[in-house]
């Protein structure tokens, strides 16, 4: 196993490297991996059988191995580097989220139906990344909301160590954009909420046509 820099520095998931991942997640030019799809995909085929067997006997379910372990973080890790990951700090965050949903949902894998484990977890990876990255959007913009609502008002507090009062700095918040932030993240869940109100309209008026066919 290898370690390579990846030659599709995309700045999303893009069309090429899911075409790659299908191949065996060979991303490089060299054909060498940081993850032995092979290798990967034997020692799921185990796990998975020997799970098999413990359920049959009604006996205590097998540990996962360590290998398998060793493959989910470093595909996490490897992920984590790409240019639309590797800025956030709290990176390290994702990659625990990527390797926890491998984790939890690695048994919906089937060998039989996909001899790509590589592929497969790194989509589970890569969508367990966005939804941390959203979290943390959401996170920032309920402390910048709290904080913009307490200069608007005036509001003081009086700080941990009874000294005075905690004023915010209104400069520091200048300087992180947190007005634009604020703006941008309203507008993106404005447009999110209108496109589910187009998409339920739509599927009321399919039913209703459906309705009045089936009474004609």
């Amino acid at each position: 196993m290898y370690l390579y820099s990846c030659q599709y520095p995309c700045v999303d998931f893009c069309h090429t490297c899911s075409i790659m991942l299908q191949y065996g997640g060979d991303m490089s030019s060299s054909g060498e991996h940081y993850v032995d799809n092979k290798a990967f995909l034997a020692a799921l085929r185990e796990y998975r059988s020997a799970c098999r067997k413990s359920k049959q006997t009604n006996r205590r379910m097998p540990p996962v191995p360590e290998f398998i372990g060793e493959c989910f973080l470093r595909i996490a890790t490897h992920l984590s580097y790409r240019p639309n990951f590797i800025n956030y700090t709290f990176r390290e965050d994702m990659i625990s989220d990527g390797v926890e949903n491998c984790l939890m949902y690695m048994h919906n894998f089937n060998p039989r139906k996909s001899k790509n484990p590589f592929g497969y977890f790194t989509s589970v990876i890569y969508y367990a990344f966005v939804r941390r990255i959203q979290r943390e959007r959401k996170h920032t913009y309920l402390k910048y909301r709290l904080m913009e609502d307490a200069i608007i008002s005036g509001d003081t507090h009086t700080s941990p160590d009874g000294s005075g009062h905690f004023r915010v700095d209104t400069e520091m918040l200048s300087y992180e954009n947190v007005q634009d932030f604020i703006q941008r993240f309203d507008e993106y869940h404005d447009k999110r909420r209108e496109r589910r109100r187009e998409m339920k309209q739509k599927t009321s008026k399919k039913k209703t046509r459906k309705h009045k066919t089936a009474l004609e």
